[in-house]
C-alpha cells in the first residue's frame, strides 16, 4: 500500500480534501517499478472501484476518480443519469446537503446502485449543467472511462484529456483506493504543528466503497 493525501473536492461526498488515503498499489497486478511492466496479474478494475492514477497528459500529477465504463462498455450521461451499454445505472435521491468544500453550494444527494448491488453517493448540483449531458461513447481496449462523484465538480472523462482525465489508459493505474486512514480539517497544514490534531475523527479508518 501507499499513502496519498485528496487535494480536491471531485470525490466528495466519498471522499473529502484533507483525507490520507492508503492505495493498493498491487489490487490489479504487479508491475516491475523501471520498465513499468505489469509481469503478475492479479485482477481487472470493476465498475464503481475508485482509483488513483497518472494523469494522462501529466503523469507526474496523480488523480482519483470512480470507474464508470469498464473496456468495452458504451457510456452515455443523460439527463444527470449515467447509462452504460445503454442502461441506466439506478438512482436514489437522498438529502439536500451543503457541499463539503464549498457549504454556500447546495447539492442533491444521489445514491448510484449498479447492476451488481455496489452503491455509492454522488452530489448532484442541479440540471442542465455541463457534463449532465454527453454523447454515448465507446470505451477501447485498453482504457476506463472515469467519473468523479462530485458530479459538477469533477474534470474527467466526459471531457477531451487537454481540459480533463480523457480515457484513461490502463498503464497509467496506480492503485485501488482502499481505506481512508485519518482526514484533517480545512487549514490544517505540516507547517503548523498546532494544527496537527485538528482531525476529523469520524473519518478515522474508513473503508472507501
Amino acid at each position: 500500500v501507499e499513502p496519498f493525501q485528496i487535494p480536491s473536492g471531485s470525490m466528495i461526498p466519498t471522499l473529502e480534501v484533507g483525507d490520507f488515503i492508503l492505495v493498493n498499489k498491487f489490487a490489479y497486478g504487479i508491475r516491475l517499478p523501471v520498465v513499468d511492466t505489469k509481469v503478475i496479474e492479479v485482477s481487472d478494475p470493476k465498475r464503481g472501484d475508485v482509483m488513483v492514477f497518472a494523469y494522462p497528459e501529466h503523469p507526474e500529477q496523480d488523480f482519483i476518480k470512480r470507474v464508470i465504463g469498464l473496456p468495452g462498455d458504451t457510456v452515455q450521461r443523460r439527463g444527470g443519469v449515467v447509462f452504460v451499454n445503454g442502461d441506466p445505472v439506478r438512482q436514489t435521491r437522498l438529502d439536500v446537503v451543503a457541499d463539503h468544500d464549498a457549504p454556500q453550494r447546495r447539492v442533491q444527494e444521489v445514491r448510484e446502485t449498479l447492476a451488481d448491488g455496489r452503491s455509492y453517493v454522488t452530489y448532484d448540483g442541479g440540471p442542465d449543467l455541463p457534463g449532465d449531458d454527453t454523447p454515448v461513447r465507446r470505451v477501447p481496449a485498453g482504457c476506463y472511462l472515469m467519473m468523479g462523484d462530485n458530479r459538477d465538480n469533477s474534470l474527467d472523462s466526459r471531457w477531451p484529456p487537454e481540459i480533463g482525465v480523457g480515457l484513461l489508459p490502463a498503464e497509467n493505474i496506480i492503485g485501488r483506493a482502499e481505506m481512508v486512514l485519518a482526514s484533517w480539517k480545512p487549514g490544517a497544514s505540516l507547517f503548523k504543528p498546532w494544527t496537527w490534531l485538528n482531525l476529523q475523527w469520524d473519518r478515522f479508518l474508513v473503508r472507501i466503497r
